[in-house]
C-alpha cells in the first residue's frame, strides 16, 4: 500500500500544479492580447527619445507637383466687358478675313472653270446681210460647224409654202422654219452622217449631200435620201433690218 500512496501523492500534486497553471493562463493570454492589440491598431507609435527627426511617416505627403498651381497673375486686371468686346472685335474680323478669302477663291475657281475669250468670240457671229444678194447663199463657219444662209427669192418663198406638209418625213411648215421668209438660216450639216450638202442642187432646187444622196428642198427639209431629219436651225436673231446675230 506504500508505494500507492506514494504515487497518488504525486499524482495529486501534479494535479494540483495543471491547476495553477491553467488558472494563470487566462491572465497572461489576456494581457499579450492588449499589447498586440495596442502595438497594431493605435494611432499613436511610442517614440524613442531622440528619434523624432529621423521618423518617416508610412503614408505619402502631398508633394508641390500635386498641388494646383495659381493663375492669379495671369488675369487681366481690365473689366469683363472690354475684354468682352475686345474678343467680339476679334472673332468678327476673323470672320471678314475668312469670308474675303472663301470670296476670292471661288471667284478664282469660276473664271478658270469658264470658257475663254476665244471660245466666247465663237459663241456668237454677227452676219451684215446687205453683202448677201437675193437668190443667193452664203456659208459662215460658226462654232465649228457650217451656217447656210439663203436670201430667198419670192419664188423659192412660194414654192415652199405650196408643199403638202402632212406628206413630208420630218413634217415642218416653212413658217416654224424661218422668222423672216426671205432669209433661211440653218446649219449645213446632213442629219444622216454629218457630210456637208452641196447648195443650189439636187432633185427639188435646194441642197443635195452626194456622199449617200438626200436631197433637201428649198426650205431645208427632207425629201429624199436617207437622211432622218430636216437640217437643223440654229438660234438667231435680227436686232437690225441688215444685221443677223446667230447663237
Amino acid at each position: 500500500m506504500a508505494p500507492l500512496s506514494t504515487a497518488s501523492r504525486v499524482l495529486a500534486r501534479s494535479a494540483a500544479r495543471a491547476a495553477q497553471q491553467t488558472s494563470a493562463t487566462p491572465v497572461n493570454t489576456t494581457a499579450r492580447l492588449a499589447a498586440v492589440t495596442s502595438s497594431s491598431f493605435s494611432t499613436s507609435v511610442v517614440r524613442p527619445e531622440g528619434s523624432a527627426a529621423t521618423f518617416k511617416s508610412p503614408f505619402r505627403g502631398a508633394s508641390k507637383t500635386e498641388t494646383a498651381p495659381d493663375f492669379g497673375h495671369y488675369l487681366s486686371k481690365n473689366k469683363g466687358n472690354s475684354n468682352a468686346l475686345f474678343g467680339y472685335f476679334m472673332v468678327g474680323a476673323l470672320g471678314a478675313m475668312s469670308a474675303a478669302g472663301a470670296k476670292s477663291t471661288i471667284q478664282e475657281f469660276l473664271v478658270n472653270m469658264s470658257a475663254s475669250a476665244d471660245v466666247l468670240a465663237m459663241a456668237k457671229v454677227e452676219v451684215d446681210l446687205s453683202t448677201i444678194p437675193e437668190g443667193k447663199n452664203v456659208i459662215i463657219k460658226w462654232r465649228g460647224k457650217p451656217v447656210f444662209i439663203r436670201h430667198r427669192t419670192e419664188g423659192e418663198i412660194a414654192e415652199a409654202n405650196t408643199v403638202n406638209v402632212q406628206s413630208l418625213r420630218d413634217p415642218q411648215s416653212d413658217d416654224d422654219r424661218v422668222q423672216k421668209p426671205e432669209w433661211l438660216v440653218m446649219l449645213g450639216v446632213c442629219t444622216h452622217l454629218g457630210c456637208v450638202p452641196i447648195g443650189e442642187a439636187g432633185d427639188f432646187g435646194g441642197w443635195f449631200c452626194p456622199c449617200h444622196g438626200s436631197h433637201y428642198d428649198i426650205s431645208g427639209r427632207i425629201r429624199k435620201g436617207p437622211a432622218p431629219l430636216n437640217l437643223e436651225i440654229p438660234a438667231y436673231e435680227f436686232p437690225e433690218d441688215e444685221k443677223l446675230v446667230i447663237g
